[in-house]
């Protein structure tokens, strides 16, 4: 007998042999272990689908199902870690079931419990591995005392079956597990970074303008005592006031660009990056092609992806000129971004790479680097393009 040519190559048996090797005896110890297995599996299964259906009727019955579905993870994970360990089948851990009840509530919870399809799939699988148990005990017992010079090769054939069992009812879902997790995994990503804009935008106001208009308030209540006595003194507090009132102005037309600037809102990309670039201490040539403007929340990544390249080019790579290309090819918006540097640019390396990846990849966006030491650095960001939603037009 041959081995099954749908079994991956990674994970694929060494050819069985009439000699017993030792993968030979793991495959024997692994099918005579399916019986108790299989037992404790049916068993769990029966009582849960009774109990559970039939106390469905009362307060207790379907949060018992769900706690049961919970629990048929867990044998899920000990037939996959036996498989992997006995079998050396590759099947990867489907993604966990949320932990935190309050933040969902109790029938969130519930529900997302009842209808949890790894859950399901594991009952199934428990269920309808006993009479499968039986026979592999019973064919594997004889074979030892019987069988013995074909064993090798029965074994062989019956655990190729146990690997496709397990691999069609307890891998994950190839893409809804994995994009499950992607998800979860840019959800932090996004909150995250969300909460560390609202520190920076607290922070700015804090130390920068606010503390500007605190000192303003100050020097103002004090030329205000010196009018009558003092009127020079209180012209030239009033004057100095009227600098800090410049300065604390700038400061917030900066902090206010750095959350939206207004010439992204009013005019688009082309424009809000040539500004940008007119910023750049480093030479910036810039070319936009578009067919029309992306969703807000696209085109203010784009912007701000560009403007951090740019601030990393004035800061770390001693260029001499930079380009900047954005078009659109097909439906996805592309950023080039390359300088002539001095290169060795990583995303490690501590310059801001590693969080834009991590922007960019929220949103299902890719971000290249290609940056070998002595130069050209090369970024490419490419985004998902989702049109522009247009407003509805007014009525009188």
């Amino acid at each position: 007998m041959t081995m099954s040519p749908s079994l991956p190559d990674n994970d694929r048996p060494p050819p069985a042999r009439f000699a017993f090797d030792r993968q030979t005896w793991k495959e024997i110890a692994f099918l005579l272990a399916n019986l108790p297995m299989a037992i404790a599996g049916f068993v769990y299964t029966v009582l849960l689908i009774g109990v559970g259906v039939g106390l469905s009727v009362t307060v207790v019955g379907l949060p018992l199902l769900a706690l049961g579905l919970q629990g048929a993870r867990g044998l899920g994970k000990a037939e996959r870690a036996r498989a992997r360990g006995m079998l050396g089948v590759r099947i990867d851990e489907p993604s966990p079931m949320p932990r935190s009840r309050r933040d969902r509530g109790f029938f969130s919870w519930l529900w997302s419990g009842l209808r949890d399809p790894v859950g399901w799939r594991a009952l199934l699988f428990s269920f309808m591995r006993l009479p499968w148990g039986v026979a592999t005990f019973a064919v594997t017992l004889v074979g030892l005392f019987v069988l013995w010079p074909v064993l090798p090769f029965i074994a062989r054939g019956l655990t190729n079956a146990d690997r496709a069992m397990a691999r069609g009812l307890l891998s994950p879902s190839d893409e809804l597990e994995a994009r499950i997790a992607e998800l979860e995994s840019d959800r932090g990503v996004v909150v995250d970074t969300a909460a560390a804009d609202l520190r920076r935008i607290e922070r700015d106001l804090h130390d920068g303008a606010q503390a500007r208009l605190v000192a303003l308030a100050m020097d103002l209540g004090l030329a205000k005592e010196k009018l009558t006595a003092d009127p020079e003194a209180a012209a030239r507090m009033v004057d100095e006031a009227h600098g800090e009132v410049k300065v604390a102005l700038q400061e917030l037309r900066d902090l206010a660009r750095g959350i939206h600037p207004a010439v992204l809102t009013d005019r688009g990309l082309d424009a809000a990056l040539s500004s940008i670039a007119s910023r750049c201490t480093v030479p910036v040539n810039v070319s936009v092609e578009l067919p029309g403007r992306p969703a807000e929340a696209i085109e203010g990544i784009a912007y701000f992806t560009v403007s951090e390249l740019l601030q990393n080019v004035s800061k770390h790579s001693r260029a001499r000129s930079v380009s900047v290309e954005v078009w659109r090819a097909q439906e996805r918006l592309l950023i080039q971004v390359t300088d002539d540097g001095v290169g060795g640019a990583r995303l490690d390396g501590g310059t801001g790479m590693s969080g834009l990846a991590e922007r960019l990849g929220a949103v299902d966006g890719l971000f290249v680097l290609d940056s070998p030491e002595g130069g050209p650095t090369t970024v490419t960001a490419e985004l998902p393009w989702r049109d522009r939603a247009h407003a509805a037009p007014k009525t009188v």
